[in-house]
Order: structure tokens, then C-alpha cells, then sequence
């Protein structure tokens, strides 16, 4: 994107009146297409929690290996990784609905290929012979999470510079609760309607969050003025003096091209697998690890996977306010140690309180993490900052795909020592992390 500046006021009403008489009219707020970002994310967002909470109920008669139950938890996190990269740069092409609205209805369809499946064959019927059709259903589903790089892009247009910290971290954080919400809802769901009308109501839900946002989230006004004939330099001239400053820049391919030869953006990348990935395969994971560990029943095993989520979620705020204070390298070493330390607690644990201090630890960790990475990328990759936050945003967000099977191996060739010993994947994770951080300040003294 590239970086404009006005001398226009730049809080501005809802515009509803023509440019002139022969134009059509142009239409939205900042804070209009905020809220509809916000909601739309959500909603997508809320697939990471897919089979988590419900992966034991599914087992029972499916009889999954613990590498093919943790395939199954990370699935919807691989199209939710891998599709932010291109859904992201076609934002700088048509705007956010169009890409926004495929990826919700890529989920809605997922969503109800799942419902159908449950309500056709039933819980009790499924067989091992139904896990790839699962996967499948899980892959379209996850599609929704990819909504996060559409959202950024989105926002980051409709706002100006001196307002985008504000608006980028309340689209973030409150769509970020969304997986630990559901987490905790689901189990409660499932105890009242059982697992079949859980999920026809979580279609329900997606449905109605896919209509609130094609009817409150307008493009940006250089998008609209686009959309009725203009070029791109008059798009901008006239979006600019109704407050828009941030445009976008022709050709954002060529800005990955350019960040992937810059050696920087790829250690970035490890450390958001490590942080953000690692987020993300936990939110998926801990359902199952609390309920098959520490034998919790499936409401508190929700409830404490949605204490993670959320404090992760939420602890990025101050985490940024951190990481302009003191700098992105210095908070990620802090964070770094401190998610190895939770991530030792979990591996050692034998008893449930020393757990849950560990999953604090993490929580913390990661979510401040996550926040330093960020903070990072446009003074290492300060090249091609657009390319490089892609290359960090849809990759690193694979470890959410990546871990789960990985910890999953340790239970298939341990047992259920396997489950607490599967956290030593964090440990190494963050020390090689750790590692890059020490080689990225040794060749520059940035962040």
C-alpha cells in the first residue's frame, strides 16, 4: 500500500451524496467498514475451533489414529494459511468484498457439507471410511480464517495513518476471540442440542454474518470510484479528498517477489510460525489434550482453551504498546523465554493448576509475540513491506496446520505421556527462534 497524505480533515461522515450530478453515488464510513471487516472476520475466524472441541465425540467410532485426529483438528488452518497470501493482494485489485465474500462462502459451503454429513449418516455411524470426505469439509471451512489478510488490506484503506493503530488492533483482537468463544460454546451446545445441531447452528451463524457483512461493508472510495469508470489516478484524487489516504499500489505481486529474495522476511516467517501458527495449532489442540490428559469433561476442557485464546487475543494490544517502547527485538526475546517456560510447565505437568500455568505463560507469550513479529517487518523487509507482511502473515500462519500432527505423533508412539511431551515441539521451537532473533539483531541493529 502506499502511503498518501491529505490535508482533508480525516474523520469523515458517511458519504451518500453524488461527486456530481452525473455520477453514482458513493457510500460508507471508516467506521462502517470497520464494524463489517470486524463481523465478517469473526465469523471466518471462528473455524479454527472447528473439530477441536468436538474431535473425541467424532473418534469414538472412527477410530483415528493421534496423527489423523490432529490432521483433522489443524485441516481448516492449511486454507486458512495458505489463501491469505493471494485473497490479500487481490484486495489492491477490486477491494475487499468481492475476495472477502468468496472466502465466507467457501466456509458456508464447507459448513454445510458438514451439517449435511452429520444429519445424513449421524454421529454414531461415522466410519474411518468418512475421514477424507471430513477433511475435505474442513479444508473448505478453514477458507473463513484466510479472511484476516482480506480484513487488514480492507481496514488499513478506509482509515488514516494517524488512526490505523487504533482500528488495525481493535479488527484483530475482537475477531481473534472468536475461536476460544466458540471453544467454550460448543461443548455447552453440544450438551443441549448434541453435535449434529451444534453445527446446523453455527451455519446459521455464519450465514448471518456472511448477509450483516455484504450489506454493512462497502469498499474503500477508491475502490467504489474504480468499480464506476474512473482511473486510478482520479480514483485517488477524488477518494483523497474525502479523507482516504492510503492507496494501493500497482503491482503488490512484484512486492512478493521482491520480499522473498530479501533473506530477512524468511527468519520473520519462523518466528510467526512459532507465535502465530503456534496460536492457532493450540487453540485446535488443547480441547483434546485436556480432555484425554486430565480426563476434564468437554465444558471445562472448552473453558480452558478459551482462557488461552482469549488472553492471547487480547494481550497483543499491550504487547504492541511493549514493542514501540521498548522495540521488536527486546519484546520477542522477553515473550520468546517466556512461551519456552509455559511450554516446559506443560511438558512437566502432572497436575491440572501447574498446567494451566503453563497455558498462561504460553497465552501471554505468544500473544505478545505476535505483536514483536509485526512490529519487525517493516524495518527488516523496510524493501517491500506489503510482500513481506504476506510472506509473514499467510506462511507463519501455517504452523496452525504444521504442529497439531506433529504433536499428535508423540501420542501415537508414547500414549497419553505423548500429550505432555508433545509440548517439547514449543520448546525447540522457540529456542531455533531465539537463535534468529540473536542472527537478525547481529546483522543489523534494527527493531
Amino acid at each position: 500500500m502506499n502511503d498518501q497524505s491529505s490535508n482533508t480533515p480525516q474523520t469523515e461522515p458517511e458519504v451518500t451524496e453524488s461527486f456530481s450530478t452525473a455520477e453514482p453515488d458513493i457510500h460508507g464510513s471508516p467506521n462502517r467498514g470497520l464494524l463489517g471487516a470486524t463481523i465478517g472476520f469473526f465469523v471466518g475466524f471462528a473455524a479454527v475451533s472447528l473439530f477441536g472441541p468436538t474431535a473425541k465425540l467424532l473418534d469414538e467410532n472412527m477410530m483415528m489414529t493421534s496423527v489423523q485426529l490432529g490432521l483433522l483438528v489443524a485441516m481448516p488452518n492449511l486454507s486458512g494459511s495458505l489463501l491469505r497470501i493471494p485473497f490479500g493482494a487481490w484486495v489492491d485489485t477490486t477491494g475487499g468484498r468481492k475476495p472477502f465474500l468468496i472466502l465466507l462462502g467457501m466456509s458456508a459451503v464447507g459448513m454445510t457439507g458438514l451439517a449435511l454429513l452429520l444429519s445424513l449418516v449421524g454421529p454414531s455411524n461415522l466410519t474411518i471410511e468418512y475421514y477424507p470426505l471430513l477433511l475435505l469439509f474442513a479444508l473448505l471451512c478453514g477458507s473463513g480464517i484466510a479472511s484476516f489478510s482480506v480484513g487488514i488490506g480492507q481496514v488499513s484503506y478506509w482509515f488514516p495513518k494517524k488512526r490505523q493503530g487504533w482500528a488495525l488492533g481493535a479488527y484483530a483482537g475482537f475477531g481473534n476471540i472468536a475461536p476460544g468463544l466458540f471453544s467454550y460454546l460448543i461443548p455447552l451446545l453440544i450438551g443441549a442440542i448434541a453435535i449434529t445441531g451444534t453445527y446446523w447452528i453455527w451455519l446459521v451463524f455464519l450465514l448471518a454474518g456472511t448477509v450483516a457483512y455484504h450489506f454493512l461493508t462497502p469498499n474503500a472510495y477508491f475502490f467504489q470510484l474504480r468499480t464506476h469508470g474512473f482511473s486510478f489516478g482520479d480514483a485517488r484524487e477524488k477518494a483523497r479528498s474525502y479523507g482516504q489516504e492510503l492507496f494501493p499500489q500497482e503491482g503488490l505481486w512484484e512486492g512478493l517477489m521482491k520480499a522473498a529474495k530479501i533473506w530477512r522476511t524468511w527468519p520473520l516467517v519462523f518466528l510467526y510460525f512459532t507465535t502465530f501458527g503456534g496460536f492457532l495449532a493450540l487453540t485446535a489442540w488443547f480441547p483434546t489434550y485436556w480432555q484425554e490428559y486430565f480426563s476434564q469433561s468437554l465444558a471445562v476442557a472448552g473453558g480452558l482453551t478459551m482462557l488461552y485464546s482469549v488472553l492471547a487475543s487480547v494481550i497483543r494490544v499491550p504487547g504492541g504498546i511493549l514493542a514501540d517502547r521498548i522495540g521488536g527485538v527486546p519484546t520477542l526475546i522477553i515473550a520468546m523465554l517466556l512461551t519456552a517456560v509455559g511450554a516446559i510447565i506443560l511438558s512437566t505437568a502432572g497436575v491440572t493448576w501447574i498446567a494451566i500455568s503453563g497455558l498462561l505463560c504460553m497465552a501471554i507469550g505468544m500473544g505478545v509475540s505476535n505483536a514483536g513479529v509485526f512490529k519487525l517487518v517493516p524495518q527488516y523487509v523496510e524493501e517491500a513491506v506489503g510482500g513481506g507482511s504476506g510472506w509473514v502473515g499467510g506462511l507463519g500462519a501455517l504452523g496452525g496446520f504444521a504442529i497439531p500432527p506433529v504433536m499428535g505423533f508423540f501420542v501415537e508412539i508414547q500414549g497419553a505421556t505423548g500429550y505432555s511431551n508433545g509440548f517439547l515441539v514449543f520448546v525447540t521451537l522457540t529456542l531455533i527462534s531465539l537463535g534468529l532473533i540473536y542472527l537478525l539483531r547481529r546483522t543489523g541493529e534494527k527493531g
